[in-house]
């Protein structure tokens, strides 16, 4: 079946439902998403989104917090653009139904987040990302966006150098559709899926940005990836940064608060990658309890405070730990998190390919630079999903029509063919399982050359491994075995492309932690790595850090 739009939307969460709301409003839009949109991981997000609405805030302190947090390597033009448009995102979403907090004089109730300088994070108790999608969620269903739900997109159709559109599998009949399009917006979301240890869901499996690279559009920043340093001891369900800003404390094994020792003046609310580094070396250094983790105390609060404003973590700990956290310590340790980098794009969402626009966590207009401030993703995904959404229908109207190129659609028809024809093979959960180990041993909070390029030939082996992997389910309805062996083919890409980064950047910066270059680098590093596609592995190239008026200097707190 052939389908056509002026644009298309891949990924049902945050980022692509406001960018199909903005491209709704100049074209005819459609959504293809593998899940239905309320499954999407934006609803996973707690504990708040940034905006500088308070009169003793300024758009300036949340712009350097967010530069300073970056280790300078974010864009700053990006970060100014998003800064000052936050207020502006969050009375909208207030204005179209979003239910946040208050304080008691009836005003959007913020909170403290790591390395800010401000309590600018604005929440609704600890369900901010359900709060913020569920409005969206209503606004695009009145708005008649069409959904192509549990539709597995399969590749980007390219013809003369530019997007035409995309092929798609129907999970729930088995048939490949073609999706044409003037233009495409990826939002598919982050790939915490290639480590054991992460906050991410299983179909975190970085999709869209791995077929737009694959299609010839630059990743870029993939070496940053950011490990949150309070999950939940067995599931690493996230516990969030709230519970730190509302004045959660971290303790060693020794009941020692020892976030003193490595920010001293914002202490348990310093930026992820600081406290990340700080639990692992306690850990390391033996002042961590058996099993590899540490202790979160939110005791102090109180019972009330925990369930109005912490409820969803009352209820993570006595659902999946046993504990109540009014009255016992919340065992915590680091897990991956979020990407950094993603799809390169301008501040409009445009890429390097001609029709491909992208927008949230898998893409990169690095705002985040090397580490990203918390409830800084809910802004980025309102912020250029909306921007992205506009300059998608903006280029539509310009494109007129072209005729979808038939060859790719038989280009992966034959792909499917010839991976249900293979009987005899492993499976793919067992190079899944290994990819994970890989990534979480060697490409971790703390990084070597050594581990690096022994995780950059396991990869080539595994790559190999994957290319004989055969099935057990061959049939066409609901494929859910067919749908994890092209996951897996992407978290692998994906994976090269942060190791290859990693190895290449000599230094420490923000999430990026070199034992073997411990300090920052800016004479040789201040620079974005960029990844182009080859078959033989990401070809590396570089690109400049637009500053405009905040000079890198020694981040410290």
């Amino acid at each position: 079946m052939e389908v056509r739009h002026q644009v298309v939307v891949v990924g049902a969460g945050l980022a692509g439902l406001r960018a199909a709301l903005a491209a709704g409003q100049a074209a005819d839009v459609a959504v293809v998403s593998k899940l239905y949109p309320v499954r999407s991981h934006s609803v996973a997000a707690q504990g708040g989104i940034n905006a500088a609405i308070d009169e003793r805030d300024s758009l300036e302190s949340h712009a350097y917090d967010t530069i300073k947090g970056s280790d300078y390597l974010a864009d700053q033009d990006a970060v100014e653009l998003m800064c000052e448009d936050a207020p502006r995102v969050v009375y909208e979403m207030e204005h179209w139904g979003t239910l946040f907090s208050r304080t008691p004089e009836g005003r959007i109730a913020q909170r403290s987040f790591g390395g800010q300088e401000f309590p600018r994070a604005c929440y609704a108790a600890d369900k901010t990302g359900r709060a913020l999608f569920q409005t969206l969620f209503e606004r695009s269903l009145k708005a008649g966006v069409r959904v192509y739900d549990e539709w597995v997109v399969l590749s980007l159709a390219v013809a003369d150098g530019a997007v035409r559109g995309l092929v798609a599998l129907d999970l729930k009949t088995g048939e490949l559709h073609t999706v044409a399009a003037r233009a495409v917006v990826m939002a598919t979301g982050g790939l915490g899926l290639m480590y054991q240890r992460t906050t991410n869901p299983y179909s975190a499996t970085g999709d869209g940005t791995a077929i737009a690279y694959r299609a010839g559009a630059r990743l870029k920043d993939m070496e940053f990836v950011q490990f949150h340093p309070t999950s939940l001891v067995g599931t690493n369900v996230l516990i969030t940064e709230g519970a730190r800003g509302e004045g959660g404390i971290l303790l060693n094994a020794r009941g020692e608060r020892f976030m003193e020792r490595y920010a001293p003046r914002l202490k348990d609310v310093a930026p992820r990658d600081i406290i990340s580094r700080a639990i692992e070396t306690e850990i390391n250094e033996g002042r961590g309890l058996p099993g590899g983790y540490v202790h979160l105390d939110i005791r102090p609060l109180g019972l009330d405070l925990i369930r109005h404003r912490l409820s969803e973590i009352y209820d993570f700990c006595r659902t999946f730990a046993g504990i109540d956290p009014s009255r016992e310590l919340i065992p915590v340790q680091p897990a991956q998190h979020y990407m950094m980098g993603g799809i390169s794009t301008d501040n409009e969402g445009a890429t390097s390919l001609p029709g491909l626009f992208a927008a949230g966590e898998g893409a990169c207009v690095s705002v985040h630079g090397s580490n990203r401030l918390g409830a800084n993703s809910l802004l980025e995904c309102l912020c250029f999903g909306r921007r992205a959404g506009q300059a998608a229908a903006a280029f539509a109207a310009r494109a007129g029509e072209e005729a979808f190129p038939a060859a790719a659609l038989e280009e992966q028809r034959e792909r499917l063919a010839a991976i249900r024809k293979r009987r005899q093979g492993e499976h793919h959960g067992v190079v899944r399982r290994e990819l994970r180990g890989v990534m979480t041993d060697k490409v971790g909070t703390f990084r070597t050359g050594e581990d690096l390029a022994a995780a950059a030939a396991e990869l080539a082996r595994l790559q190999e491994r994957y290319r004989s992997v055969a099935l057990m389910d061959t049939g066409a309805v609901f494929n859910a075995d067919l749908a994890a062996y092209l996951e897996l083919g992407n978290s692998l890409d994906l994976a090269q492309a942060v190791v290859a980064c990693a190895l290449e950047r000599q230094e420490s910066r923000g999430a990026h932690a070199r034992r073997d270059f411990p300090q920052r680098d800016d004479q040789r590093w201040l620079k974005h790595l960029l990844c182009r596609y080859s078959l033989r592995g990401p070809v590396l190239e570089e690109a400049p850090v637009r500053i405009t008026r905040f000079t890198p200097k020694e981040r410290t707190y």
